[in-house]
């Protein structure tokens, strides 16, 4: 996946999630869809700024993989 692949997932994610932010009474699938969408998002940056940071060390962006989600939220920084 390319880079502007991902930032377009990534908009539209975000679509999704805002439509679903402004409705005045979620049920209990839309919390679901919301926190799948959070996730879903954590992944894509996280794939984007492993791209990033192949592309700055002169290494191909390709090789970046999408990490499990386990591994993204639990990320010591």
């Amino acid at each position: 996946m390319e880079d502007n692949q991902i930032l377009n997932h990534i908009k539209n994610l975000t679509a999704h999630e805002e439509k679903l932010w402004g409705k005045t009474d979620l049920t209990d699938e839309e919390v679901t869809k919301l926190h799948q969408i959070k996730l879903e998002l954590d992944q894509c940056w996280d794939l984007l700024r492993q791209r990033r940071a192949l592309r700055d060390a002169h290494e191909n962006p390709n090789k970046a993989e999408a990490r499990d989600i386990d591994t993204i939220e639990n990320y010591k920084r």
